[in-house]
Formats: C-alpha cells, sequence, structure tokens
C-alpha cells in the first residue's frame, strides 16, 4: 500500500483488479471454476484433470504419454501424474510401446469406459453453473474471445 509522508493511504492505491483488469478477470473466473469442477469431480472419484485423460482417450483410446500431454497442453510430469494416479484406480493400464520401448501407451480399462457418464455428468454440471447468467450468443461470444486470447498468449 502505498502512503503518503503523514502515513495515510493515497487515494490513487491501484489494485490488481483495477490495474490488470484482463488477467485478473481471467485469474478470478478460472479459480471459481477450477473450484467448483474439483468438487464436482471428487465427487465423480477423480482429481481435477484427470477427467482430461480420460474424455481425450475416450475419444480415442490406446496414445502416448506424449501424445495426451500434445493434445491437452499439459506438460509431461502433470500427464504422468495423472496417468499414474489412473492407473492406480483401475482407470487405465500403461505398457510400453511394441515399435519404440521409450514410449509409454496409455489405455483405457473397462472401468475406465464405464466411468465415462459420471464425468460427461460432472462437466454438464460444470457447464450449466458455469453459464447459467449468459444467453447463447453471450456462449459464443465468450468462446471466441477465449480462443482469441489463448492463441495470443500461445504466440
Amino acid at each position: 500500500m502505498k502512503k503518503n509522508n503523514n502515513n495515510e493511504a493515497m487515494d490513487n492505491e491501484i489494485s490488481a483488479v483495477t490495474q490488470f483488469p484482463v488477467s485478473f478477470s481471467i485469474f478470478s473466473m478460472a479459480r471459481s471454476h477450477h473450484k467448483i469442477a474439483g468438487q464436482l469431480l471428487r465427487e465423480a472419484g477423480l482429481y481435477p484433470g484427470q477427467e482430461l485423460v480420460l474424455m481425450q482417450l475416450w475419444h480415442q483410446d490406446s496414445q502416448s504419454q506424449n501424445s495426451l500431454s500434445r493434445s491437452l497442453r499439459l506438460d509431461h510430469s502433470t500427464i504422468a501424474k495423472s496417468v499414474r494416479r489412473l492407473e492406480e484406480a483401475g482407470l487405465v493400464t500403461c505398457s510400453r510401446s511394441q515399435e519404440d520401448k521409450r514410449v509409454t501407451i496409455v489405455s483405457l480399462t473397462q472401468a475406465g469406459r464405464e466411468f465415462e457418464p459420471k464425468v460427461i455428468e460432472a462437466w454438464s454440471k460444470l457447464e450449466e453453473i458455469t453459464t447459467q447468467v449468459l444467453n447463447d450468443e453471450e456462449k459464443m461470444q465468450f468462446v471466441a474471445l477465449a480462443q482469441k486470447i489463448a492463441a495470443s498468449l500461445e504466440a
């Protein structure tokens, strides 16, 4: 906090929310979204982020950890931790690639396949909670702006 010579707070103090409104809004929204997602996923028996790995495998089973890392835009250690926890829960198995023994292939188990409805339900609730104050046009605008910002940040 900035203070003048009389040790009184200055009227022109700048907070993060006023100085960096876009960045603070993204941070605040992401934090709240992550908290709700975490609650819903814990009810389904998962840690946040694990559902993304499962979703990717439901879309295309038996992928390398590197492929999962690239498609989800997460670093290798984050994927490795999620995969290890999913394996311990019996939702995926890991094996070495026949072509390259250095590559770890992650595949769904039957239990992992059967977990899909729980995750879809959790994400449906999350989507509903997240967008309940938006109309269809605002949802489309939000997605377009978020994609534009993400592309800019990744450039």
